[in-house]
């Protein structure tokens, strides 16, 4: 398991964040709940007011269920280019889930995604990313909060 400190997410956050700059993104799609603290991050960096969210449940703390469930649709106006952010693309479930609802329910916008991790296991690849993952990643918001 790998400690992921504050630290390290604000220097990886602002490398993402130059990596997305030129795609021009109008709206973020955080993934809830691993992608909430980076998309907020990412929407003051990038200037973007309009961050929407599905939550997503595939893990039960580092138990994989059986299957994806997905909860919450969102509603674009005038919007072409939509980033869709979260944590790490482990298996790509999760990912690829959110990625196929929303070409789905918006065919005429395009959706792009970004994680700060990316496991070469993955069945999709984020279009944006900084860390390859070859182990359990230890999140800061996941352990230094716990009451």
């Amino acid at each position: 398991m790998k400690y992921y400190s504050y630290e390290n997410f604000r220097d990886d956050t602002n490398a993402l964040i130059k990596q997305v700059q030129t795609y021009q993104a109008q709206a973020i799609v955080a993934v809830a709940r691993g992608g909430l603290t980076l998309s907020h991050a990412m929407a003051e960096g990038l200037g973007i007011r309009d961050v929407q969210s599905i939550r997503t449940e595939l893990y039960d703390a580092t138990q994989k269920r059986e299957a994806i469930t997905l909860y919450g649709k969102c509603e674009f106006k005038d919007i072409q280019r939509v980033l869709v952010v979260d944590d790490i693309a482990d298996s790509g479930e999760t990912l690829e889930a959110v990625m196929q609802d929303l070409n789905k329910a918006h065919p005429s916008i395009e959706f792009k995604s970004a994680t700060l991790f990316y496991k070469n296991t993955s069945i999709i690849e984020p279009d944006f990313w900084i860390n390859d993952a070859n182990d359990w990643i230890d999140f800061f918001w996941e352990r230094d909060y716990k009451i």
